[in-house]
């Protein structure tokens, strides 16, 4: 029982608020899935367009790559 509460208090101060002006700091792009967004719309576009499906991200359409 004593080590389920260490564990739990050492837990607890681990937690922080992180402050509206603190965010910038932890929004680095190289901590985002995809760094450059246009070269990923790019590449979901072609693969859409290649494959005649809508891979899930919204956009329908065929194999012509005219969506």
């Amino acid at each position: 029982m004593k080590l389920i509460v260490i564990i739990l208090l050492i837990e607890l101060t681990a937690c922080t608020e992180v402050l509206p002006r603190q965010r910038g700091n932890l929004a680095l792009p190289q901590m985002a899935f995809t760094p450059d967004s246009l070269e990923f719309g790019l590449r979901q576009h072609t693969a859409f367009s290649k494959e005649a499906a809508s891979g899930g991200y919204g956009g329908g359409g065929g194999g012509c790559g005219c969506n």
